[in-house]
């Protein structure tokens, strides 16, 4: 996949070592396999979730946003939407409600979300379109999930390593509760999992996923 000589980086963000056979190539390996046999087993989902979205509110069916990647490089992030299409215009007014600690904006009951949405965000379905960011490179099916520019702005020297891997579809703060996990501690989670990355850990991640996505516990 082409991309722009002329890359938007977050400046500062270093790559983590790659040590071993596995994270040289065997997790990328994984990731292609994962995404597009994934892809492909999920198709009639994909097509009845974009039918639900058409039907229930006008807009898009796919939602993207800025997020930064590994080495602070911003790449396009895709989601099912599950919100009304103003929903970025209206966040300013609901800033106040945020219910979660850091530079993380989360509400239980966001009142921009759609009926739709809302089962699509409980059930973690909205994220399935993030299998084309790991087929593109831009993702591995297992790392810290990918922020915002503006979160990014606002973190601790300490904080931004978390940024010199891949993103992921899934993490340890995934399937540890989630939106419950504070934001310190969401951020340690991340650095451990850097520090500890093997095919051992990112499989016991994969299992893990599906249990916690079914429970919903945290996810909004």
């Amino acid at each position: 996949v082409r991309r722009s000589r002329e890359e938007e980086r977050i400046p500062g963000v270093t790559l983590a070592p790659t040590r071993g056979l596995y994270l040289r190539g065997g997790k990328r390996v994984l990731d292609l396999l994962g995404a597009a046999v994934g892809g492909l087993l999920l198709a009639p989902v994909f097509l009845a979730i974009a039918v639900a979205i058409k039907v229930n509110s006008s807009g898009p069916i796919l939602y993207r946003s800025r997020r930064v990647g590994e080495g602070g490089r911003v790449f396009s992030f895709l989601k099912f939407r599950s919100m009304v299409c103003n929903a970025e215009m209206l966040r300013d007014e609901l800033v106040h409600l945020n219910e979660v600690d850091g530079p993380v904006f989360k509400i239980a009951r966001d009142p921009r979300i759609t009926r739709v949405g809302a089962l699509l965000r409980r059930s973690s379905l909205d994220e399935l379109p993030q299998l084309w960011n790991v087929l593109r490179g831009d993702m591995s099916l297992v790392g810290p999930r990918p922020p915002i520019p503006e979160e990014v702005l606002q973190y601790e020297t300490w904080q931004t390593r978390r940024l010199s891997v891949r993103p992921g579809l899934t993490c340890l703060w995934q399937v540890s509760g989630r939106s419950r996990v504070g934001f310190a501690e969401w951020m340690q989670m991340d650095l451990a999992y850097i520090d500890r990355r093997s095919l051992r850990l990112d499989l016991s991640i994969l299992l893990r996923t599906v249990p916690a996505v079914l429970s919903g516990i945290g996810a909004y």
